[in-house]
């Protein structure tokens, strides 16, 4: 049920299931006419496993980054 305030309540099994707690960030998707709810925990490991998917093996891209800034901060002199 949706409460005036547009609430709903997830079961505590369901809590449980996907891990979230009282004042846990959670991510609401729209698919169709389903709505998806997962943790922001869930969604960061997602997205790093994108980028992750992205990059060359033995790769880190951290490492690119900084040598991109370097690479940057010697043109600017």
């Amino acid at each position: 049920m949706i409460d005036q305030g547009g609430r709903i309540v997830i079961p505590a099994e369901m809590r449980r299931a996907l891990g979230l707690a009282f004042g846990d960030t959670v991510e609401l998707k729209v698919d169709g006419e389903a709505l998806r709810v997962r943790s922001l925990a869930a969604a960061v490991r997602d997205a790093q496993s994108a980028v992750a998917a992205l990059m060359p093996k033995g790769k880190r891209l951290v490492d690119e980054l900084l040598a991109e800034r370097r690479r940057e901060a010697e043109d600017d002199r």
